[in-house]
């Protein structure tokens, strides 16, 4: 059992709580048995981390609780971690629903987006290179699991729009301006739509390279969140 945070390895894994190092080593950490349970469905676990007088199928490392109150997340954690080896993906444009994310920057969002579109069937999600770190701790407790179900890759929003509409997919931007209500607009085969910055929405370049660019008509507020938007959106065009 290893008892001190002084130990080399734990000082490694301690380490996956900052982004340039889970983007230096390739891993990130997931807490709590739901998470670990998801990341093993996905063949995903490098290392479980414990500290339970059991036995599992991964390289296991059996710690002190103290030791575990300083590598997890949370002030009461789950005697349960793993680092986690991270999926890499492209896009794949033979699909029929995809969401595209402009520089989201709220964690909370971007898990509860995925978490909805793994829900409502949607095949690819596209983020921009400046969206919030995927592998951010509350964005993976937001996806509750959804992270290791729902295909996701990042890369530039023009690059992937020209790609898209290669296929015949037709790309409709999200904006309050310039803008037809959502119910204009039927489901089509192969379609994608893309969500803005929490403050500045979808940037004029992505919206230029849209097809159609479309609105959820409201009352009584501004706006909508924009994890609200995009489960609306989503359940508005499912599939055909």
């Amino acid at each position: 059992m290893i008892t001190s945070i002084q130990n080399e390895t734990i000082k490694k894994i301690m380490k996956l709580k900052q982004k340039k190092y889970r983007d230096e080593y390739d891993l990130f950490l997931v807490e709590g048995f739901h998470l670990v349970e998801e990341a093993r469905k996905a063949g995903c676990i490098q290392t479980l981390i414990t500290t339970l007088d059991e036995t599992f199928p991964e390289d296991t490392l059996h710690v002190h609780s103290k030791v575990m109150e300083k590598i997890a997340f949370t002030k009461t954690p789950q005697p349960v971690m793993a680092v986690c080896k991270k999926q890499h993906q492209t896009l794949d444009t033979w699909k029929e629903r995809y969401l595209l994310l402009d520089n989201l920057q709220d964690p909370g969002n971007l898990g509860t987006i995925i978490r909805s579109a793994l829900a409502l069937g949607y095949d690819q999600i596209i983020m921009s290179p400046e969206s919030v770190d995927l592998y951010n701790d509350k964005v993976i407790r937001a996806t509750q699991g959804a992270l290791f179900q729902m295909p996701l890759c990042q890369m530039d929003l023009l690059e992937a729009i020209a790609l898209l509409h290669k296929q015949g997919v037709g790309v409709y931007g999200t904006s309050l301006h310039q803008a037809l209500p959502i119910d204009h607009y039927q489901p089509q085969k192969q379609m994608a739509f893309v969500l803005g910055n929490e403050g500045q929405g979808v940037c004029q370049a992505v919206l230029d390279a849209c097809d159609h660019t479309l609105y959820i008509p409201i009352q009584g507020i501004e706006s909508l969140n924009v994890a609200i938007a995009g489960a609306i959106v989503m359940y508005h065009f499912p599939k055909i």
